[in-house]
């Protein structure tokens, strides 16, 4: 290890003990990377951390490393307040790299031993490479050493992460306590709902669970300490830092539960959460804990059938483009709701009972942040016994009137138990400029590049419909 570049002592404290009073803030992630089963850390997701670390300091000027911090720490945005009579003189962080967990421990204090248990030498670790490492001891003499054992960390109670080193000039001897805050990759949070539907009745209602789901793949334990979850989507700037592979086992979360549900707040534009208590994050692991209390509310079904896109073209579209074909259209099942809280983005899981009293998956959808009272279209996938042709009937142009009418026939089969209302939704995609002069039902909703009918199709049955599109426009639009 290169030494700082400062005139310092060679005495080196090191301070590696479990953190006190630490507060983790992470934001909303949605890296499925970050919350599956991986044994290395995980540059995903975003957190800051602010946490109190009791030290001793040396009088004068003197070195001091901080040990245990996460693996994927971002070194340029670490702040240390030692209070006053102390001042930083500089510092670095060592991470794991190349030379893996003994790497991130250099500057920290050592004890050698041979394979009879012998103390080889004690001091400071300076260096490391593929075959040895490098000790400084107490007269400032460094030894390297090929042939050893064990290497004893007697300050240490983590192996795991980083270290700060720190150069420092203290006016007096004594304890202090540091306020040390970083951000750090490797942690991240996302909502988990889960809607099931109640069984039987007409109307459609449902029971809403929100639970939070907080991933730590940062390199780290972290016990006992507050949290907060934010909930939006502020811009990050993230490295690029990849740690090496460790061998380390998926651990199951052993979190308490906590004794009330999270405190929300705003915070600037986004929205806070405070989990009540203190909660066991340990690496390599997903833990959750509820975000809000579960509920009945109403819902809304929805099966839609829908062609095209919402597009223009520059001028009038008069082409027939050999559209006199019929194209299947898959009918997708979709679920609704008005949000009943302010719903943090994640992933829903919409489930029903089935006739033994288990509840099945009807499918599983992603949801945005959603303001509450806003509505929430979940797409659960196609619905097995509905659907959908669609057939071109006619189609004309009249160049001199700049006109063109073109006709569809939507053909809706439903061979399930129940009568389905399907949303058969159309994009005019001719031109910008059209209305509906012929339809056998009228629409429900009309928009500049939107078109939508809600038919009624019976039991085991079918519904057909048609409808006749005319499109006008003027000379000045022809030259685009």
């Amino acid at each position: 290890m290169n030494p700082l570049p400062l005139a310092v002592a060679a005495m080196m404290t090191t301070l590696t003990a479990a953190a006190a009073d630490t507060t983790v803030t992470i934001y909303r992630a949605d890296a499925d990377a970050l919350f599956s089963p991986g044994t290395q850390p995980l540059d995903q997701g975003h957190a800051l951390v602010h946490e109190q670390r009791e030290l001793t300091l040396a009088k004068g000027r003197h070195e001091l490393a901080i040990g245990g911090l996460p693996s994927l720490l971002d070194s340029e945005a670490v702040g240390i307040d030692l209070g006053d009579g102390v001042r930083v003189l500089g510092q670095r962080v060592i991470a794991p790299g190349d030379a893996g967990v003994l790497g991130a421990h250099r500057g920290e204090r050592v004890n050698v031993r041979g394979a009879g248990g012998e103390l080889l030498a004690e001091g400071t670790l300076v260096a490391v490479d593929g075959e040895g490492l490098g000790v400084r001891d107490a007269q400032g003499r460094v030894s390297y050493l090929r042939n050893y054992l064990r290497v004893e960390f007697p300050d240490s109670s983590s192996l795991a992460g980083s270290t700060l080193q720190l150069a420092l000039d203290a006016s007096r001897a004594g304890p202090r306590r540091a306020a040390l805050d970083y951000p750090t990759s490797g942690l991240g949070w996302r909502a988990a709902y889960a809607a099931t539907l109640s069984d039987g009745g007409k109307s459609c209602r449902l029971r809403l669970e929100a639970l939070a789901s907080i991933a730590n793949r940062s390199g780290r334990d972290w016990s006992a300490v507050s949290l907060k979850l934010v909930a939006g989507a502020p811009n990050f700037a993230s490295g690029g830092y990849a740690p090496p592979p460790r061998m380390m086992a998926m651990k199951a979360a052993a979190a308490p539960a906590p004794e009330a549900l999270p405190e929300q707040s705003a915070l600037g534009d986004y929205r806070s959460y405070r989990i009540d208590g203190v909660l066991d994050l340990p690496d390599a692991s997903v833990t959750q804990v509820p975000l809000y209390a579960s509920r009945e509310i109403d819902c809304t079904r929805r099966w839609l059938a829908s062609y095209g896109n919402a597009w223009s073209p520059a001028t009038p579209n008069w082409h027939d483009g050999g559209g006199s074909g019929t194209a299947v259209l898959p009918v997708r099942s979709q679920l609704g709701f008005q949000a009943p809280e302010n719903l943090p983005a994640g992933r829903v899981r919409v489930l029903t009972r089935d006739r033994d009293g288990h509840g099945e998956l009807l499918g599983e959808a992603r949801t945005g942040d959603t303001a509450k009272g806003r509505e929430v279209m979940l797409d659960l996938g196609i619905a097995f016994g509905l659907r959908a042709e669609r057939e071109r009937t006619a189609f004309s142009v009249d160049r001199a009137a700049r006109t063109i009418s073109e006709g569809f026939r939507i053909t809706l089969e439903n061979a399930s138990e129940s009568a389905r209302s399907i949303t058969v939704r159309e994009h005019p995609e001719r031109w910008r400029v059209w209305q509906v002069v012929e339809s056998s039902q009228a629409p429900a909703r009309k928009t500049p590049d939107l078109l939508e009918f809600v038919v009624s199709v019976p039991a085991h049955g079918s519904a057909t419909l048609d409808y006749l599109l005319r499109y006008s426009w003027s000379a000045a639009d022809e030259r685009g």
